[in-house]
């Protein structure tokens, strides 16, 4: 018997209504599908802090990045008591330091003149963890030979510590670029810097020194990084030159009141507050430590201007150019 048209229309009509409801499920299980995802990125952060307790992950922050230091946080580093440089000096030499500070002889060359003046050349990367770490006693040490008018919060990247350290001047952070100079003066010495700049979410990257000539910004900076292109000492960063004295990574290793074979670090979990408050405070072992390594920084340095700034008279600073030959 063949269909009616009756039977055909009710046929057809029930054909597109399961047609709507597969779509309508489709729809469904996609709107399901992306809360899922939204709720998995924002519950993520939470449910990882939460596993493992209340220390801070690596990649936690970069809370404030790129902001100035402030006048009183500045202070800290400017107006560093020599007093304290005398003293780290001397537990350094007596070997009451328990955190790494590298003491002994470097490569020399020739001082590096520009206006008259030896020159502190550093390379650097803003991801590099013993970058961020050294700076502190990189900044303690220039200190004593001028000052800065401005230094910036910066980290190394997430995948490389995230340790709060200082920026030389106002870093690109989310790409691949060089940053040249800084915010330093100095009657005795030049401070020539050069820091390589990539995503601060990643982890650590840098260049050739014949990445950093080609984008150099002036001759002082092309013949300055040919330089240290040149003593072919180039094994990573920090990459640093001191007067007279090439130096091939960093003097300080240290990441917190600890040893650097511990597991913990608790610089990872300092704010540049918190860091700044020891240097000031100079009570254990992280300030000892920075300010020792800024005396052997002092040390190489101070032999290149013949030893005119007063920081060079400290008994400390003095002995430790003796033993490392300079």
């Amino acid at each position: 018997m063949a269909p009616t048209r009756e039977n055909a229309n009710s046929t057809q009509r029930l054909r597109r209504a399961e047609k709507k409801l597969r779509i309508l499920q489709y729809e469904v299980i996609i709107l399901v599908v992306a809360v899922v995802v939204l709720a998995a990125n924002v519950l993520y952060p939470t449910i990882q802090t939460a596993l493992k307790g209340n220390s801070q992950p690596l990649g936690h922050t970069t809370a404030g990045i790129d902001a100035l230091l402030s006048s009183a946080q500045l202070a800290v580093i400017n107006n560093a008591s020599n007093n304290n440089f005398e003293i780290a000096g001397e537990r350094l030499l007596n070997r009451t330091i328990n955190n790494q500070v590298v003491v002994g002889n470097t490569p020399q060359a020739k001082a590096l003149l520009f206006n008259g003046k030896p020159s502190v050349v550093y390379i650097g990367a803003i991801s590099c963890i013993f970058c961020g770490e050294n700076r502190w006693a990189m900044a303690l040490a220039l200190s004593r030979f001028g000052n800065f008018s401005r230094l910036y919060i910066g980290y190394s990247s997430l995948g490389d510590g995230d340790v709060p350290t200082l920026y030389w001047n106002y870093n690109n952070y989310t790409g691949d670029a060089v940053t040249y100079g800084n915010y330093y003066n100095s009657k005795y010495i030049n401070f020539i810097s050069a820091e390589y700049d990539s995503n601060i979410s990643q982890g650590f990257q840098i260049q050739p020194i014949s990445y950093f000539i080609s984008k150099a910004p002036n001759q002082t900076y092309v013949t300055a990084l040919k330089f240290m292109n040149s003593t072919n000492d180039f094994q990573g960063t920090p990459f640093t030159f001191w007067g007279t004295s090439i130096v091939g990574g960093a003097d300080a290793v240290v990441f917190g009141n600890t040893t650097p074979s511990s597991s913990s670090l608790p610089l990872t979990n300092m704010t540049h507050q918190q860091v700044l408050d020891q240097l000031q405070n100079f009570n254990d072992q992280f300030a000892w430590s920075e300010y020792a390594a800024a005396d052997v920084y002092i040390a190489q340095t101070c032999p290149s201007i013949k030893n005119s700034a007063p920081i060079c008279q400290l008994p400390a600073i003095q002995k430790l150019e003796l033993i490392m030959g300079l």
